[in-house]
């Protein structure tokens, strides 16, 4: 008998064990009602998706990313398509163009309503906004976890991604040791594509702790949105009201090689130190002339790549879901020629 058949007896069997060790979602029951949430709070696989299974037919797994016009989602998708030949699960790439939480949210609701989706992964556009409907999700049968952009206080069943908050300690920290001369006094500008979204809050607080006792001034973090020129437009409108700057930052990918190009222009990558966020094909070029020291890799073909497997193994297995930390890379000019460009 395949694993698929057999779900609802391992399903069962699991319950006990399961209840000890699902932080985010309780226990693991079977799907014998009508709808998803049990009396309990605990979770009940839909049972469209049970028949689904018994039916051995491919899993329906959609990821839905708070901005898939980003360069960072090509990778997502890239390592999400691998996983997806490699169990035989049907799965696609979603979500608001532009970061559009509500429009995020009525996505994923249609998909519920239709009964469209077997397993979903959520990169919350706004984590206040898509916590509803993460629980929407749950109750209905559906399993849910996030990825990329971590939602801890929803009814997320695990999180794949980087930890967010640890990763903005961790470029502080390597900050400080690349600031120039002596920096008592002087500031740091810090840049986001959103400073509303939840994984730029996490990171920057995560910064701000690494920071803390340096004698650094933090200025932002400001917002220059994902438009490349209109992001540049803003560096450059910022900075130029700035005086004694040490170091400047980026949080993501594309405020990153923003920051980078006023570095670049302004002729001050020798006084200026500057970290930032995962590696685009212009993050690798700033990263070899110099102009930015380092950069954080978060593995966001992985990301997209564990999210599916999670899904999949523990709809046609049975596999307990668990999170996992797809890592933070530092990537310099030593090491640039051994780490994959995300793009």
């Amino acid at each position: 008998m395949s694993p698929r058949t057999l779900l609802r007896s391992l399903t069962a069997a699991a319950a006990a064990a399961a209840a000890l060790s699902l932080t985010a979602c309780g226990a693991i029951t079977s799907a014998d009602s009508g709808s998803g949430g049990s009396g309990d709070g605990s979770f009940t696989l839909a049972p469209y998706i049970q028949q689904r299974i018994d039916d051995d037919k491919p899993m329906r797994i959609k990821l839905s990313y708070h901005d898939p016009s980003l360069a960072f989602a090509t990778p997502i998708g890239a390592g999400m398509k691998k996983a997806g030949k490699e169990l035989g699960a049907e799965v696609s790439l979603i979500g608001p163009t532009g970061g559009d939480a509500a429009k995020q949210v009525s996505e994923i609701q249609t998909l519920i309503q239709q009964k469209a989706v077997d397993g979903l992964a959520v990169s919350s556009a706004s984590s206040d906004a898509l916590k509803p409907v993460i629980s929407q999700a749950y109750r209905a049968g559906i399993p849910i976890i996030s990825f990329n952009t971590d939602n801890p206080d929803s009814q997320q069943m695990g999180f794949v991604g980087q930890d967010l908050k640890g990763s903005g300690k961790a470029q502080a920290e390597q900050l400080r040791k690349d600031l120039k001369g002596d920096v008592n006094g002087k500031s740091v500008v810090v840049f986001s594509v959103d400073t509303g979204a939840g994984w730029s809050h996490d990171r920057f607080n995560g910064f701000k702790e690494g920071l803390d006792g340096s004698g650094l001034k933090i200025v932002g973090p400001v917002n220059v949105g994902n438009e490349p020129n209109s992001a540049y437009n803003t560096v450059e409108s910022t900075m130029s009201g700035q005086s004694g700057v040490a170091a400047v930052v980026g949080l993501d990918c594309c405020s990153t090689t923003a920051a980078a190009k006023w570095v670049a222009q302004s002729g001050k990558a020798d006084t200026i130190a500057m970290g930032g966020f995962d590696l685009l094909t212009q993050t690798t070029e700033y990263i070899r002339s110099g102009v930015l020291d380092f950069s954080i890799s978060q593995n966001p073909a992985e990301q997209g790549y564990q999210a599916v497997k999670v899904l999949h193994d523990f709809l046609t297995e049975g596999t307990e879901i668990k999170g996992v930390d797809t890592g933070a890379q530092f990537v310099t000019r030593e090491n640039l020629a051994d780490v994959a460009v995300e793009d």
